[in-house]
């Protein structure tokens, strides 16, 4: 393998790391809300270093393969993509981090029934499913799995729209938890901004894998992904 060869599999490798890094916290900050578990909001908090940490490692790494080899073809196109993707798996640690911090900060309020009623673990659910299946486009190069994710984003979006009324609804008949309610609201917002997140990603896999541009294409060229 030539030197280029060589960085390009550690990169590909960090990612996927980070990926799993990421997907972990994910599946535990569902856990964490479904319990409403603060040791498990600790242990997210903890692990968001980590995340942080590999981001930084793997940015460098990006920008050391573009300033010693000069990557081209399809080999510029994977780390640029590998660049973004990067970004886009820290703001989804971001959300879990988010989450961790919602529980610790939860007072006593009694969210379980707004959670079944928003259905909110089954979004996070969903979330996670896309965090883990376009990693499994980026390890077998599928873009038909990759461009399932943009259909199924909708869910996401749909689940936010009507916990958004749902919200509302309780914040109207009971105003004086306005805060708390508006508190959970927020995590609900930041669940459907993870399936952006994976959209996000699985446009740069079919930017790597088949040199296609779909960030701000015309709906009328992407309506079948969009």
């Amino acid at each position: 393998m030539s030197h280029i060869e060589v960085e390009m599999q550690q990169l590909k490798a960090e990612i996927v790391e980070m990926w799993n890094l990421v997907s972990a916290q994910m599946k535990t900050a569902m856990v964490a809300l479904a319990k409403m578990d603060k040791g498990l909001a600790k242990e997210i908090l903890n692990n968001e270093k980590k995340v942080n940490s590999l981001e930084l490692k793997i940015d460098r790494d990006c920008e050391n393969i573009f300033a010693l080899h000069n990557p081209v073809a399809n080999d510029l196109r994977l780390v640029l993509a590998l660049l973004r993707i990067n970004s886009n798996l820290e703001r989804i640690g971001d959300i879990a981090a988010s989450v961790a911090k919602f529980i610790n900060k939860s007072d006593g309020f009694e969210y379980k029934g707004l959670v079944e009623e928003t259905h909110a673990l089954e979004m996070f659910e969903e979330a996670c499913d896309l965090v883990d299946d376009v990693k499994a486009s980026f390890e077998t190069e599928n873009t038909q799995l990759a461009e399932s994710i943009f259909k199924r984003d909708r869910t996401l979006n749909e689940l936010n729209k009507n916990a958004r009324a749902i919200v509302i609804a309780h914040i109207k008949k009971d105003p004086e938890n306005v805060e708390s309610f508006l508190s959970f609201l927020a995590i609900i917002r930041k669940l459907e901004r993870s399936g952006d997140q994976s959209k996000s990603i699985a446009e740069e896999l079919i930017f790597f894998i088949e040199a296609k541009v779909l960030k701000h294409a015309p709906k009328a060229e992407g309506n079948k992904l969009n």
